[in-house]
């Protein structure tokens, strides 16, 4: 028997963990005894409508919001702002043409933006920055101006910075937004490969769940303050989202893809006609 005892794993410590967490925003609840815990290499999903608190979500593990009540903890310690850990992905915005800034600059940000002071040129700072550079497909731009590059060319630029603190969180907050279907795969394929390589977990908002969802392993799902987790197959049923929503909702399965069909004005997506797999 204790030779049974001896040859047990040790139990996975949580990379993210909230404990009966509670955020409100002008008078209402986003949500409410939230616990959440997200493990290495896990997928959350994050979805929702406008305004149910999922970017809000990010900035509590972000350190940039306080929780009303209960707790957050990173890899068992309490949340701290600039934590090196957490990688960021934000929303896809372009550069303007005509900014003074080298996709290796962007990356190089990562790498020493945090320091205090102008950065001092480093053999193992330019060293990591190529490393990064390779690692996410962009070294063959990495010396043109950001504003002449594509969304997606920008976008995995974003992706090489977020992971430059070799983080074992990565959170992403709409990074497919205004992507087209090729750059949605490869920024997906990128993230996914990262948390396969590296057991980085991974909470990933979106409005969208089709471009990543033969990679999420939970879905969190948040919406008029109350909120459901659980596997794709556990969230995204017809009477889960309907008792979110306190009205009739359907969810559609067709060609690998899903389709939520009947959400109430007043929770609008960032698609105005049928929602598409929140």
């Amino acid at each position: 028997m204790g030779d049974e005892t001896a040859a047990r794993p040790a139990p996975v410590e949580a990379v993210l963990e909230f404990e009966n967490g509670s955020l409100g925003f002008g008078g209402r609840s986003l949500w409410s005894d939230l616990d959440l815990t997200v493990r290495p290499g896990e997928f959350l999903a994050v979805l929702g409508p406008n305004g149910s608190g999922k970017t809000s979500l990010l900035k509590t593990i972000l350190g940039q919001q306080q929780l009303d009540s209960g707790s957050v903890r990173l890899s068992g310690h309490p949340i701290r702002r600039g934590d090196r850990r957490v990688g960021y992905i934000p929303q896809q915005k372009l550069v303007p043409p005509g900014t003074p800034l080298r996709g290796r600059d962007l990356v190089a940000l990562g790498v020493n933006g945090h320091r205090f002071g102008p950065p001092l040129p480093r053999r193992s700072d330019r060293e990591r920055v190529d490393e990064l550079l390779e690692a996410v497909g962009a070294t063959q731009y990495a010396d043109q101006p950001v504003g002449t590059l594509s969304g997606g060319e920008q976008q995995r630029l974003r992706v090489g910075q977020a992971l430059a603190g070799d983080p074992v969180l990565l959170l992403c907050d709409e990074p497919l937004l205004s992507l087209d279907l090729h750059h949605q795969r490869a920024v997906s394929e990128l993230i996914d490969q990262r948390r396969r390589s590296h057991d980085t977990a991974v909470v990933f908002v979106t409005h969208d769940v089709n471009p990543v969802l033969d990679v999420v392993d939970r879905i969190l799902y948040l919406a008029g303050g109350k909120f459901r987790q659980g596997t794709p197959g556990e969230v995204l049923r017809s009477d889960v989202l309907s008792e979110l929503y306190g009205t009739p909702v359907d969810v559609i399965r067709s060609h690998g893809r899903v389709i939520v069909v009947g959400v109430p004005d007043g929770h609008d997506h960032h698609d105005h006609h049928d929602e598409v797999a929140e």
